[in-house]
């Protein structure tokens, strides 16, 4: 197995620190909002991979965090009234519910940033003792980043491309206009923890290495994350844990492309974030996660108007070959290798689901051929499709229910005027009035829809 390592910038053959047990963390959430698409993303690419890791027989422990102090929860608390901590917990079982509704596994373990501020503390003690942090007359405490030789490392920058790469703040009191916040001293209004340099409460970036190392301790094997976050969040993580152990943090560095939309990247201040919610009011979890996992999780995924319905298109014309062969009597079971093979053959290949999912359309072709050839190897194929493509979250769901949830979406967009003109065809249908029906037709046609005739009665889409 193959993973793309950020740290070195290549693919390399995945081998766990310690025998076949993987230590493996992705950063969460902050939550100063409700879940949109891009956490989902996130969240469906590395339970996956943690899925993938497991069928293969690794040994796994998965940590997820929630972010649940921060610059953006205290400026959503201030805006709402809510005090932070009731914000951040009220948003959390939100956002805990909608990925319940995608069908998200939990990971082996969830952690809250405010589950270790005495560790971060401590911790931020440890790194000024070994001098590569200090703190200021403010309460203040920053972290040296010229005390770190290797910075720069995971993001392949040196300083003056880092310094020019971040917006940094502007603090006097600080060394090295690129050096980071472990402690903020607080401000009027903001919560607060007591500390050896007054009250104040952790930077973002001490957290993530607190939280893995009260896990994990010292070294994991992998980290996970967006894109967005290789600099300058885990470029930090870095900095602070190996400075204060002395051993290499992560084995493996993963991170996924970022979410646009109609080719913008999304973003609250360009208004254009499309929150999970809404996506699962309109499509199922399948269609969602086939339209995520079409592309490859490194590459950025562009969402435009046509995304998620050729998804859902794609997956009924799937579910509807699932469907004939119960029609013909086909008993779905027994095992057909090769689709397997294949899929763990391109997930081998540094997680690569686009490949997996391509897959599809030639099965599908072949196993309806064979089903109208009276074929015995048809339903052996589509057991393994159902236990293989499983693991990504497809096929899970009963034909019958799936094309039906789709059809009957289609219908209610469909005009009252189209609908009357179908009845009145399916009524000359069953006259036999072959010449009127064919005249309805063609006007349905004329007017943008069109109608499929079913065993059942029809359907009606727009063309």
């Amino acid at each position: 197995m193959k993973i793309f390592n950020t740290l070195s910038g290549r693919k390399e053959n995945f081998v766990p620190i310690r025998d076949n047990k993987v230590k493996m963390y992705a950063c969460g959430i902050t939550v100063s909002g409700e879940a949109h698409i891009g956490h989902a993303y996130q969240a469906i690419i590395y339970d996956i991979i943690r899925k993938y890791l497991v069928k293969r027989g690794y040994d796994v422990t998965y940590a997820r965090n929630y972010t649940d102090v921060d610059d953006k929860i205290i400026l959503k608390s201030n805006e709402t009234g809510v005090p932070a901590d009731v914000y951040a917990k009220e948003m959390i079982a939100k956002i805990d519910a909608e990925m319940k509704r995608l069908k998200v596994g939990d990971p082996d373990v969830w952690i809250k940033a405010t589950d270790c501020i005495g560790d971060m503390i401590a911790f931020i003690e440890k790194l000024i003792e070994k001098g590569v942090a200090y703190p200021t007359e403010k309460g203040d405490v920053y972290f040296a980043v010229e005390k770190f030789p290797s910075y720069g490392a995971l993001s392949h920058r040196n300083l003056e491309d880092a310094i020019d790469g971040v917006r940094v703040e502007n603090d006097e009191s600080k060394n090295n206009p690129l050096d980071f916040a472990l402690w903020k001293s607080a401000k009027e209004g903001e919560p607060f923890w007591e500390s050896p340099w007054g009250k104040g409460r952790p930077g973002w970036h001490i957290e993530c290495s607190c939280m893995n190392r009260k896990i994990f301790g010292d070294q994991i094997d992998i980290h996970g994350g967006g894109r967005d976050l290789i600099f300058p969040h885990h470029e930090n993580e870095i900095a602070q844990s190996e400075s204060l152990t002395g051993k290499r943090f992560s084995k493996y560095w993963i991170h996924n492309g970022l979410i646009k939309v109609n080719g913008q990247k999304m973003s609250k201040s360009l208004g254009n974030s499309l929150l999970l919610k809404d996506i699962l009011d309109e499509y199922s979890d399948e269609t969602i996660k086939f339209a995520l996992l079409s592309t490859n999780y490194r590459g950025d995924i562009n969402i435009t108007d046509n995304l998620f319905p050729e998804a859902e298109k794609h997956l009924a014309d799937f579910y509807s070959v699932f469907l004939l062969a119960e029609e013909k009597g086909v008993k779905i079971e027994g095992e057909a290798p090769e689709i397997d093979d294949a899929f763990n053959a391109a997930m081998d290949d540094d997680f690569n689901t686009a490949l997996a999912l391509s897959l599809l359309f030639g099965y599908f072709k072949s196993v309806k051929a064979k089903i109208i050839a009276g074929d015995d190897s048809a339903g052996k194929m589509l057991s393994q499709i159902k236990k293989t493509y499983s693991l990504l979250g497809l096929f899970l769901t009963s034909p019958k229910e799936f094309i039906a949830r789709v059809n009957a979406k289609k219908t209610s967009a469909v005009p009252q005027e189209i609908i009357d003109l179908a009845e009145e065809r399916l009524k000359a249908r069953k006259n036999k009035d072959f010449k009127t029906s064919d005249e309805l037709r063609d006007k349905i046609f004329s007017l943008g829809y069109q109608i499929k005739d079913a065993k059942d009665g029809y359907t009606v889409e727009k063309r």
